[in-house]
């Protein structure tokens, strides 16, 4: 589905049964075939408000998302449409359309809260749909924001606090679309024209001066909680689209049945979310595909019906885990296939295996490094740090294995002739074992130039010639040529070579397993350096986001001083107008 996503309709991504959520495996399965990234959109609304009409233009269709004609809710759970983004290549964009709030037939008003808190939690950019101006009875009924505090938690940790977590909202949350419908008012303020972007601003400008602090603080927190939680807001208004029985036929109207306006205004809104809805996102600015998409909602969902709280920290953790054991199997992955391409056992050398080893690891590591993130105290890096050290071993295993089969087969042509000789009595005469060392001497040398021998070529003469002591003794004493003193003389030199020999295969072991301790060394270093970039990167990331909220919350702090420094700057002037008036008032009766 990477280059040709083909949805013909929508699927049911969540149903909704008596309350009880639940993620489809169907919707599930399509999510987790799409390897782009996804732009995903939500919208949530009361029933009966034409969010599906929207929903449906997003993708390009009249027809899809069911409308309905009637006074029910159309719309149960969470529906999904995949299409190919519009505007931005290799992106898919995921339209999600919620069931409407508030339908009489439910009755059931905590299972709209789980709806809204999953729009939030699963959108990039999150459109909230309601009928006419915005109003207190409007934001009244907007109180889902509210309760997102009760919701939704973005980390785990038990000590947390609700503040201090809502806090945290904005470096998470989708941005915020207000979509106005069958809006006829005109946007003038002090009869100033304004834009619907003022008009949602001034919408949310906090109540002061009604003299009762519980009812400001009640009327005032949905504007609270918007302005806060939500990083960048927009507002679109559109007219009425048409008249009398008209409205419940909009699937089958053309444009031209349509006001102009309203086709102007739909054509907007649908241009700025193509433009500007951003890639959804996860802590860590990590981009979000289908198959990661697919693990939020399965978390999300499963999480709501335990009847705990959706936390954002666990989810990605829970995906983090997911996906680095895949980028673990991804970067063994590709140590074996270059390593199986590349080595050709034996080795002439130990140090050939262990560069080429050390090679392909960085490269594998790399690859885990790309795909892995959230990877809590280097869990995963360790296992694939202990993986790739266990395929060393085994294939320094196979390297010894490999060198000891070559140089044994090797020996068995060079000296077998040998061997057929002493059977045939050749050297069993006087002058026979000078003779017979001399022949031994030639076919170690040409033991010793034969190529591709491997680490083992000493080590499998000398357990050879080891092998045949008896033999060579027999002939030593049975040479009728040598007195008792030179063969006394040669067993002593046969056997300090021996000796000689014995202490360089151990020295040759010791070195190798010193350079195999210097590689295990250099492999962790080498890791400890990629994660080190790695967590630099992450950690600036991490610190973006942070600065991206802590900006936010001084904007919006300063937004609410000076709508307080006007407001008591109102509240003053008022006063002196009343000063005025009693001055004026107090000449006239004097006078």
């Amino acid at each position: 589905m990477d280059s040709d996503i083909h949805m013909p309709g929508p699927v049911c991504l969540i149903e909704n049964t008596k309350g009880q959520l639940t993620a489809k495996q169907e919707a599930l399965e399509l999510l987790s075939a799409i390897k782009q990234p996804v732009v995903v959109v939500a919208i949530v609304g009361f029933y009966r408000t034409g969010k599906s009409y929207l929903m449906n233009k997003l993708a390009g269709k009249n027809k899809g998302f069911s409308l309905g004609s009637t006074v029910q809710s159309h719309t149960k759970g969470i529906w999904m449409w995949c299409v190919p983004h519009p505007r931005k290549s290799d992106h898919t964009l995921v339209l999600l359309d919620t069931e409407g709030l508030g339908d009489v037939e439910k009755g059931d008003n905590q299972n709209d809260c789980w709806i809204f808190a999953l729009a939030v939690l699963l959108s990039s950019t999150f459109v909230y749909n309601s009928m006419g101006a915005i109003n207190q009875q409007v934001l009244d009924q907007l109180h889902y924001v509210t309760e997102l505090t009760d919701r939704i938690r973005t980390r785990s940790s038990p000590d947390q606090n609700e503040l201090e977590d809502s806090d945290e909202f904005v470096s998470f949350f989708p941005d915020f679309v207000w979509t106005l419908r069958d809006f006829s008012l005109e946007l003038k303020v002090n009869e100033e024209l304004i834009s619907a972007d003022e008009y949602l601003e001034n919408s949310l400008k906090l109540i002061h001066g009604t003299g009762q602090r519980d009812k400001e603080q009640r009327l005032n927190l949905p504007r609270i909680c918007i302005r806060k939680f939500f990083p960048k807001k927009k507002c679109f208004v559109f007219e009425r689209p048409a008249h009398g029985r008209k409205l419940g036929q909009l699937e089958s109207l053309q444009d031209q049945d349509l006001d102009s306006d309203f086709i102007e205004q739909v054509a907007e809104f649908c241009s700025y979310v193509f433009s500007c809805s951003k890639v959804k996102t996860i802590s860590g600015g990590i981009s979000v595909n289908g198959p990661r998409l697919k693990s939020l909602v399965a978390t999300y969902v499963n999480t709501i019906c335990s009847g705990d709280q959706p936390c954002m920290e666990n989810a990605v953790l829970a995906l983090s885990r997911t996906e680095n054991a895949a980028a673990v199997q991804k970067a063994i992955a590709h140590y074996d296939r270059q390593m199986s391409q590349m080595l050709k056992l034996p080795t002439e050398t130990l140090q050939e295996l262990l560069d080429l080893h050390r090679t392909i690891e960085k490269e594998a590591t790399k690859i885990f490094m790309e795909k892995s993130f959230k990877d809590v105290d280097q869990e995963f890096l360790t296992k694939l740090g202990a993986e790739l050290e266990k395929k060393q071993g085994d294939f320094c295993k196979k390297n010894l294995q490999a060198s000891s089969d070559c140089c044994s087969t090797l020996i068995r042509d060079i000296f077998g002739p040998l061997e057929n000789d002493v059977k045939m009595g050749v050297y069993s005469k006087p002058g026979g074992y000078c003779t017979f060392n001399q022949k031994i001497q030639e076919l170690k040398k040409k033991y010793y130039q034969a190529p591709r021998k491997g680490i083992q070529a000493e080590k499998t003469l000398q357990k050879y010639l080891q092998s045949k002591e008896d033999m060579i003794d027999a002939i030593l004493r049975t040479d009728q040529a040598l007195t008792q003193r030179e063969i006394q003389i040669e067993v002593e030199r046969v056997k300090a070579e021996a000796a000689k020999n014995t202490a360089k295969i151990m020295e040759d072991m010791q070195q190798k397993n010193d350079q195999l301790l210097q590689q295990k060394e250099k492999s962790y270093w080498e890791r400890m350096q990629q994660l080190t970039e790695k967590v630099q990167k992450e950690q600036a990331q991490i610190r973006e986001e942070q600065q991206r909220a802590t900006e936010h919350k001084l904007q919006e702090q300063a937004r609410q001083l000076r709508e307080n420094f006007q407001q008591e700057n109102k509240k003053l002037q008022d006063e002196i107008k009343i000063l005025y008036e009693r001055e004026a008032s107090r000449r006239c009766v004097v006078s």
